[in-house]
């Protein structure tokens, strides 16, 4: 070595590192927004459009063309080539198929195609479409990896391949996800906006509607849609068509539609495990009919609710399942993240390059092919001077010589006279050439006064779109539903009803019927309202319609959303279904407070109570995004927890109780409004070893009805306690003793309801509240209901006293 270079390493690194990205994002990963294409589509596509492998011709073995396409152009191995040759054949990855494929391109259970040895292909018939006109000088031509050939930069792409087939690279820091779209949306887009170049983002939405999947499904709103079209960013929801099918015989969902790139045998797996870890009880078999067209039967179990199984399944699994749309692409050699108008612009804007470079050529053909005529005609015109000039001369080149400076005519004139074939000599011939001269130079005036106008290039550009739209649009594919937040139900199909809504102290839920229990009188031993295990009872009752959303609470400080319909049915005795199973909480997560929230609701706050006495109040519309995975809710302190929930319109007064017979009464706007994730203050002050049993709200004339853990009661008019503040022990108002136990629930009530008290061993008694008797403070109570052994009072609730043939109201929330 004559002379070495001294280099930083770091410097070295950073450049080379550089040209390396650079070489990913332009020559491999990213598509260029004039064709929709990366180098490697580009180039199987122009491969087999030299080849001739054209839809009109008959199929050739894949191994062929991608001999063919990695020994002129892609010098990147075969795989890499088969693999994409293979996706622009499978009608489950590109919208609009690039490649007609003839033998086994694999299947959408994740299958792979046959060896390219066994497999033919052919240029499909849409694909010319993106090649037509490439002979006309429309598109630049470099030389190829060893310069033996010639390779076209971009393709003409007559249609709007970026979004009509999308697609998805990784390259180096960036990457790309384009979703397809329906052809005809997208030209109508196309030209609106050459129509109105003013047009907005939105205004395109009116014509290009969302992304068109190839394996249909549903788009659940179209708020992630605008963002993508606006920003270039986006992020939507996809849902898999699932229907639930009902026999004599069986209940099952049947899956016909998956959302785009999911695999089927991935999702049937996937459910075997959540049936095998107890994830979704309620699934007893999953039959698989068939993967092209996609069909597969889950088989529900007798007491499961379907819809219930359903929404478990868009929760834990891939049947539902976010795209993340960024449309990156390589626009004028660099990458680019465009909106929707930018796109169409700048793509309207290369067709219109197109149309004038195809025009040039096509004009300079016919000023040539004038040219030639008129050497003809002249020639023609002088046939016999022409030949005797012919004849006479010693050669080519003198012949040629003498017939240009004889009737003064070009180089290309003489050498075309000389050749003419004699059966041009004809008069006939001489019509002929008259006639194409006269068609010709009409040619040639349109031709100019296309490229004097932009209007008709812009014509041309509408007309000919429209001309591919005929050809080749279909009905969209996906659905796209334009008023679903997160997800969507047919609610229209789910009848609206009153229920109640119970929960047990281990977590099984269930809605039954709101008119199962009838009154009886006091000291009855009550109805089986559920079968518990040893150490389980109902916690919560709530009444609801079947459309209501619920919100629940737990003791973590978390809050959950769904609506009643989607809490499964079971029978007055069955125990429900676990609340793991319809909610995200955790193994040490219990819900302890529901509430139900519809669309007449007129409260504008929530007041939260906690065990240590804590009362936080926040505004409601802080819970309006709430999903079901769950937010937080409350902050909490270590070893507290949440014991109540309840709604307050602003102006209300609020009543906390001790489990030692402790009340503090004081007006809500002592609280102040704080966040969703703020903790609370002082609500209550507790003695040691005491706790606080919950918090309700207020309404003049109303009772405080006490119940203890040993079944005694009493009720007392709210006059009785007066007002004092926030943070303070209270006055007295139940003599608590071993005899009648700690308090452990109350409510305030207006004294003409039915009360349901519910054990801890899940026996329910309904009775008339009138049968409690109306007690002063420090009393002990009555005993309301005979409890054996060792049962206790689990939790009560406040029913509106109505016809038994009438729906029962719970009162879990005031009326104002």
């Amino acid at each position: 070595m004559d002379k070495l270079f001294q280099k930083n390493i770091v410097k070295e690194m950073e450049d080379s590192f550089i040209d390396y990205s650079m070489s990913v994002i332009v020559s491999r990963a990213l598509p260029d927004l004039r064709d929709g294409l990366k180098p490697v589509h580009r180039r199987i596509l122009y491969a087999m459009y030299e080849s001739g492998v054209t839809p009109d011709k008959p199929y050739r073995k894949s191994a062929r063309t991608v001999g063919d396409v990695m020994g002129k152009y892609h010098p990147h191995g075969d795989t890499s080539i088969y693999d994409a040759m293979v996706r622009m054949a499978q009608n489950w990855s590109y919208r609009y198929m690039l490649v007609d494929g003839q033998g086994n391109f694999g299947n959408q259970d994740g299958d792979g195609a046959a060896a390219m040895r066994y497999t033919e292909a052919r240029l499909s018939k849409i694909s010319t479409e993106l090649l037509k006109d490439i002979n006309k000088n429309t598109v630049d031509f470099i030389p190829n990896f060893d310069e033996e050939e010639k390779e076209p930069i971009v393709l003409p792409s007559r249609f709007p391949n970026i979004l009509v087939n999308g697609t998805m690279g990784i390259a180096v820091g960036m990457a790309t996800n384009i979703p397809p779209h329906n052809l005809g949306e997208v030209i109508d887009g196309v030209i609106a906006y050459i129509n109105n170049k003013n047009i907005e983002n939105f205004e395109l939405m009116d014509y290009i509607k969302g992304p068109d999947f190839p394996t249909g499904g549903m788009i659940l709103g179209n708020s992630g849609i605008k963002k993508a079209y606006e920003t270039g960013k986006g992020s939507i929801t996809i849902r898999g068509k699932a229907t639930i099918e009902e026999t004599k015989n069986k209940t099952q969902i049947v899956i016909t539609e998956l959302p785009y790139q999911v695999n089927n045998s991935d999702l049937q797996k996937k459910i075997g495990e959540l049936v095998r870890d107890k994830v979704i009880d309620g699934i007893a078999d999953l039959e698989d009919i068939s993967s092209n067209p996609l069909r597969f039967n889950i088989i529900i179990k007798k007491d499961a609710n379907p819809n219930v199984i359903l929404n478990q399944l868009y929760k834990h699994t891939q049947l539902q399942t976010s795209y993340g749309i960024n449309l990156l692409m390589i626009d004028q050699g660099r990458p680019k993240i465009l909106n929707l108008k930018d796109i169409i612009s700048k793509y309207t804007d290369y067709q219109r390059e197109i149309i004038i470079r195809r025009t040039r050529f096509d004009l300079k053909k016919a000023m040539d092919r004038v040219h030639i005529l008129e050497g003809l005609k002249i020639a023609l015109d002088n046939i016999d001077e022409v030949i005797k000039l012919i004849r006479a001369a010693k050669n080519d080149s003198d012949a040629k010589e003498g017939l240009i400076n004889k009737f003064n005519l070009s180089e290309i004139q003489a050498e075309a006279i000389l050749e003419m074939k004699l059966r041009r000599l004809t008069g006939l011939s001489k019509q002929q050439i008259e006639e194409e001269l006269e068609t010709l130079q009409q040619l040639i005036k349109e031709l100019e006064s296309i490229l004097k106008s932009e209007e008709k290039v812009l014509e041309i550009i509408k007309q000919e779109l429209l001309e591919i739209k005929q050809k080749y649009n279909d009905n969209r594919k996906t659905i796209i539903d334009m008023t679903a937040i997160e997800y969507i139900e047919d609610e229209s199909l789910i009848p609206v009803d009153n229920i109640i809504i119970s929960l047990t102290n281990k977590g099984y839920i269930k809605r039954i019927p709101v008119d199962t229990y009838r009154s009886q009188n006091r000291g009855g031993m009550g109805i089986k309202g559920m079968t518990t295990n040893e150490e389980d009872f109902v916690e919560q009752l709530i009444n609801l319609s079947t459309h209501d959303f619920v919100l629940f609470f737990t003791n973590k400080g978390r809050v959950y959303r769904v609506k009643g319909y989607e809490i499964p049915e079971y029978s007055r005795q069955a125990k429900g279904l676990p609340i793991v199973n319809l909610l995200s909480i955790d193994k040490d997560e219990s819900v302890n407070s529901i509430l139900k929230i519809n669309k007449e609701e007129i409260n504008k706050y929530i007041i939260f109570a906690t065990k240590k006495g804590t009362i936080k109040r926040a505004s409601i519309n802080d819970f309006e995004n709430i999903r079901r995975n769950g937010k937080i809710a409350l902050k909490l302190i270590e070893d507290d927890e949440l014991i109540s929930v309840k709604m307050t319109n602003g102006a209300n007064e609020i009543v906390l109780v001790s489990s030692g017979g402790r009340l503090v009464r004081f007006k809500e706007d002592e609280v102040r409004v704080s966040g969703r994730i703020s903790s609370g203050i002082k609500g209550i002050k507790l003695d040691k070893d005491l706790v606080c049993v919950g918090a309700e709200i207020v309404v003049e004339n109303e009772q405080v009805l006490i119940i203890t853990e040993n079944g005694y009661g009493k009720r007392t008019p709210i006059e009785d306690y007066k007002i004092t503040h926030r943070g303070a022990k209270g006055i007295k108002t139940l003599n608590t003793t071993e005899k009648n136990g700690k308090i452990v629930a109350f409510k305030t009530i207006f004294g003409e309801e039915d009360l349901m008290i519910i054990t801890n061993n899940g026996i329910m008694l309904r009775l008339d509240i009138s049968n409690t008797p109306l007690r002063s403070r420090v009393t002990q109570g009555v005993k309301l209901i005979n409890l054996k052994d060792n049962t206790k009072v689990g939790t009560i609730a406040v029913v509106a006293k109505e016809e038994l043939e009438d729906t029962t109201n719970i009162i879990e929330e005031k009326r104002y």
